[in-house]
């Protein structure tokens, strides 16, 4: 991960758990969002998008969850490294076939 996470796994789950909790004492989501989020530590967007993202993968929401995107990561890095793989391999096949030519030419 490129950026550093201030907070951990635990301190998210229990800050979505809160809002959870606390959804039906507010008259929205948002508002239930910003009264924990002084209590956690973070601004109101980054709880509402972690409250989000847990909705996503439990199948409340639609979207792609986490488990799909870290598996789409790790399918597109897969590409990338065999494309790169072929890409040496076409010119090392290249090259000996060169080799051969001059071998036969001489």
């Amino acid at each position: 991960m490129n950026k550093t996470t201030k907070f951990s796994p635990e301190v998210r789950e229990r800050a979505v758990r809160m809002v959870l909790e606390q959804r039906g004492e507010h008259g929205s989501l948002w508002s239930a969002v910003q009264s924990i989020a002084p209590m956690i530590g973070c601004v109101p967007n980054t709880l509402y998008e972690w409250v989000r993202r847990h909705e996503v993968d439990a199948g409340e929401r639609e979207g792609v969850t986490t488990a799909e995107r870290e598996r789409v990561k790790a399918l597109e890095r897969e590409v990338r490294e065999l494309r790169r793989a072929n890409e040496i391999l076409k010119l090392a096949s290249a090259f000996f076939a060169q080799a051969e030519l001059d071998r036969r030419l001489k």
